[in-house]
């Protein structure tokens, strides 16, 4: 289920599962020749749209759902704006999600299709150069004004020019972009090497071009978007509480794929600073629904009234997309971290096996791979003569164990001291330049190897406190420091850190995000997700033929090699993942029709009525 979000805590995003885009081969909904664009219902990354043109609703949706009353979700941190799409501030994802809305709408049941929402028809043509939408005639912003294509003009120029580094890299491959009339918008797409460009702008949050100030776009604010989605902003309560409304107005209610979704009549966000206390308020009553991230608390901190008695319910939920990467992130950008050396170092001193049992009770499986659990990952798995070839001008790039499919995640013997490792670890350190004398590892300037891990949660304090311990045995000191969501986020922003704890969400397509969390292009722009600070052009090389592979075959092929790149640099300690989705949440706050495929989204939920109370 993907819940409502501050950007403020994203390491703690385990239960946050994101919505990001993937390069399978474009289709439309029937076959198209190279020059000529079809008009289609629907944009599909692999094979054609599942669902034909004039469906009832989405498969997964109750168009039956109880509609009315208040979902309350609880979120951990802090907002001081209302626009996550640009760099400054920090923002829950409320008005894209249900303010604002997009050309066309993703559906959680297939890898990356999307349907038409405010366009009622979209074309493309088998190339991937040209793209044009129709915008539906019935399309309305919350002030009544007609949605059109100059609105959408107006949004891609703004994100191009001031919105987040994913979308100004993603947008920047449009060569040109026209809205011949009020209801149709084209654009150009150069020379269609990016397959997934076409869903990136179809599912684009449109602004209003009447009611955005474009200048000022840039700034944090309170004042929210004026939008055409289904709900209002009607409360904001700065730090503390986001209240949306229903509209009664609301223009596209009917359309197949609205059926059933977005059923409270009121949507609010109550903001925690505290992980407990956010805890404790969920046990409380006070907000609805969660997914639980954390072992120990899925473990023992249900057993409550609540949860004996029915008002809390539980589920462990089970998804088809790959499963992410959480790890302990090197800046590569530190000199310290720059060494590969250094980096695979400290890595074997991750006590994975004492850890996982410890203080997770043994739920999580070991990561080693950046797409787990599916076929994109490249675990134990040799390179065919599709990566072969892809890697072929870049030799080194992939060491041989890992390009074999020989290459595992250190296993240590799980007494939380293996000598072993300690070994192998420090004879990789002195081949760096550091020797442990009085204690101290120390460089040949006799510096002592010490470095920072900046963290935002108790749980992340707690497994980083237990790393610096491994790294002090052998004259490392690694310093904890926990520091508030606000000041997190900005020093990420800024790449201000030696390590952090990181979660990249592993989409069932992987795309264009890819190059926001790896392209060099992005290593030094603040506001990416590329932590690291990766720069490495075999790493571009294939990002750029995963956006351009039109089969299957091929694009797994691209992803497996990006796998190799990122195990091969040592550019995380890679810690664990859990195979399901843990979810707890109010017995009269359901999910209606039935669970997607791939990712569940809170658009779904509803709120039972209640009973009439007795008459006296």
């Amino acid at each position: 289920m993907e819940l409502p979000r501050s950007t403020a805590t994203p390491s703690r995003r385990a239960f946050t599962l994101l919505l990001t885009t993937a390069p399978f081969a474009l289709s439309v909904g029937r076959a198209a020749r190279a020059d000529s664009p079809v008009a289609s219902h629907a944009i599909a990354m692999h094979g054609a749209p599942a669902l034909p043109a004039g469906f009832p609703h989405l498969p997964y949706a109750d168009p039956d759902a109880p509609k009315g009353g208040r979902i309350v979700f609880g979120i951990q941190g802090t907002f001081d704006s209302l626009n996550p799409l640009v760099v400054l501030g920090v923002a829950p994802d409320a008005v894209p999600k249900y303010v604002q809305q997009s050309l066309l709408y993703r559906s959680a049941d297939e890898p990356f299709t999307a349907y038409g929402l405010l366009a009622s028809k979209v074309e493309l043509d088998a190339d991937r150069r040209q793209l044009a939408f129709e915008i539906d005639p019935r399309a309305r912003f919350s002030d009544g004004k007609p949605v059109t294509a100059q609105d959408v003009l107006f949004t891609y120029e703004m994100l191009k020019a001031k919105g987040k580094p994913y979308h100004r890299s993603s947008l920047g491959g449009v060569s040109r972009a026209a809205a011949p009339s009020p209801s149709r918008v084209e654009f150009a797409l150069g020379n269609g090497a990016n397959r997934e460009l076409p869903l990136v702008i179809a599912t684009m949050p449109i602004f209003a071009a009447h009611a955005t100030d474009a200048e000022r776009f840039g700034e944090t604010s309170f004042k929210p978007a004026l939008g055409s989605g289904p709900y209002a902003v009607a409360e904001v309560r700065p730090g503390e509480s986001l209240t949306l409304r229903r509209r009664a107005d609301f223009w596209g209610a009917e359309l197949p794929v609205m059926r059933g979704l977005f059923n409270a009549d009121e949507i609010r966000y109550d903001f925690y600073r505290d992980a407990n206390a956010l805890f404790e308020a969920f046990k409380a009553g006070l907000y609805d629904v969660r997914l639980e991230g954390e072992p120990t608390r899925w473990m023992t901190g249900y057993d409550i009234p609540a949860v004996r008695e029915g008002r809390i319910k539980r589920q462990t939920l089970h998804f088809d997309t790959p499963k992410g990467m959480t790890g302990l992130v090197y800046n590569t950008r530190r000199p310290l971290f720059s060494d590969i050396r250094v980096r695979e170092a400290l890595g074997l001193l991750f006590d994975f096996e004492w850890v996982n049992r410890n203080l997770f009770y043994g739920v999580y499986r070991r990561a080693g791979s950046f797409f787990s659990d599916s076929d994109l990952s490249a675990l134990g798995v040799a390179a065919d003569e599709r990566e072969t070839a892809l890697l072929a001008p870049f030799p080194g790039a992939v060491r041989e164990d890992v390009l074999t499919g020989r290459w595992r995640p250190t296993e240590t013997d799980g007494s939380g001291r293996d000598r072993e490792q300690a070994r192998k670890a420090l004879a990789l350190l002195e081949e760096a330049g550091f020797t442990l004398r009085d204690g101290a590892l120390r460089n040949r300037r006799d510096e002592p190897f010490a470095f920072e891990i900046m963290v935002t949660s108790r749980p992340q304090e707690r497994l980083a406190l237990n790393f610096a311990q491994s790294l002090a045995r052998l004259g490392v000191t690694a310093n904890v420091r926990l520091i508030d969501d606000v000041q997190y986020w900005r020093r990420l922003s800024a790449f201000d850190f030696d390590m952090i704890q990181w979660t990249w969400p592993a989409p069932a397509s992987p795309g264009n995000e890819q190059i926001g969390r790896w392209g060099s292009a992005n290593a030094e722009r603040k506001g990416s997700l590329n932590y690291a600070g990766v720069k490495s052009p075999a790493i571009d090389a294939v990002l750029k033929a995963m956006l351009g592979a039109r089969q299957k075959e091929d694009f797994v092929a691209t992803v497996r090699a990006l796998d190799r790149l990122l195990v091969s640099g040592f550019y995380v300690v890679p810690l664990y993942y859990l195979p399901d989705t843990w979810l707890a949440h109010s017995r009269d706050v359901v999910m209606t029709g039935r669970q997607p495929a791939y990712f569940l989204s809170n658009e779904t939920l509803a709120r039972l009525p209640q009973p009439p109370a007795p008459a006296n």
